[in-house]
């Protein structure tokens, strides 16, 4: 059985630094917990930025290039940069630090979509910055975009102009569609990094009937031609992590997709949960992928063509 790589996601754009201190934001926060969270046995980093003085998300190349080099110095992680940003930036300002770093990965949304994550915010009681109750609750008037031209945008300029290769964010069963479209088109060659996300308001919900229908959708439409992966938000993320490597899945985890460890224990890091979901994998007599082994499983051009 192949071995799973484990991703982590360090920060995201979801939640805000109202919601836990141990939110990576400042790009030494950000890298500390990138190359722990390696360390832990992360073999893939996934990574936003943000505004070091009020932590909201910045799609900024300097900000990014503050932690990239950092990173790639310390751990011979594969780093994946977002495509997706933050709510309401452009798809210029959502491509400008791929562009500039030309990394080996990078997200990929694979639909336009509804994106609440207004409920989160009742969930807080003391707002550290103006900026963060009114992001959160914007969100029931939100559709994050990525057409079918947008899409094919993002593989021109970064696929073909970099040999960026991609983290294929599946939210829905439309999605996988969307993705075999761009297959048969021939706009994207295999193996695609499939990863499919449980329990976004706007997606498909985080029942277990649904992962395994994801998965028996994303078999029919690529066969041999995909690496299979999962991710789930908030109170969903560890339960379906491990169903995903019960199956011999591979798993995601990462305070951008949650910011808990079990029920009413926050994560203390990034490094925690990559602690936990690795011991879980290991426990069920799985191996974890190395970065080596991931970049191989996912035909990856290697951390030495990077540009940071």
């Amino acid at each position: 059985m192949a071995k799973i790589i484990i991703t982590c996601a360090v920060t995201g754009a979801i939640h805000t630094p109202s919601m836990s201190e141990h939110l990576p934001i400042t790009p030494e926060q950000i890298a500390e917990q990138s190359i722990a969270a390696a360390e832990a046995g992360a073999s893939i980093i996934h990574l936003h930025a943000r505004d070091p003085l009020d932590g909201r998300p910045s799609p900024d190349p300097e900000l990014f290039m503050a932690f990239l080099p950092r990173i790639k110095q310390s751990t011979d992680a594969v780093i994946n940069i977002t495509t997706g940003g933050g709510l309401g930036m452009t798809l210029d300002e959502r491509l400008a630090a791929p562009l500039r770093a030309s990394p080996e990965m990078c997200s990929l949304n694979m639909g336009s979509m509804n994106f609440n994550i207004a409920p989160s915010a009742a969930r807080v009681k003391n707002w550290k910055h103006a900026w963060e109750k009114p992001y959160l609750e914007n969100t029931t008037n939100y559709i994050f975009r990525n057409t079918f031209q947008d899409i094919e945008q993002v593989v021109e300029r970064l696929g073909k102009g970099h040999g960026t290769r991609f983290e294929f964010e599946c939210y829905d069963v439309g999605h996988l569609y969307n993705l075999a479209h761009m297959l048969d088109r021939g706009v994207v060659q295999g193996p695609l990094f499939v990863q499919t996300i449980f329990g976004i308001l706007g997606g498909i919900g985080a029942e277990p009937r649904n992962l395994h229908f994801m998965r028996e959708t994303a078999d029919r439409l690529f066969g041999d031609q995909y690496v299979w992966s999962v991710l789930a938000a908030g109170r969903h993320q560890m339960g379906f992590v491990t169903m995903a490597a019960i199956l011999g899945g591979n798993v995601r985890v990462g305070l951008e997709d949650s910011l808990w460890i079990g029920p009413g224990q926050q994560a203390v890091s990034n490094a925690h949960q990559v602690a936990k979901i690795r011991r879980i994998i290991e426990d069920l007599g799985h191996q974890v992928a190395t970065p080596a082994e991931a970049r191989a499983m996912l035909a990856l051009k290697g951390g030495d063509r990077v540009t940071f």
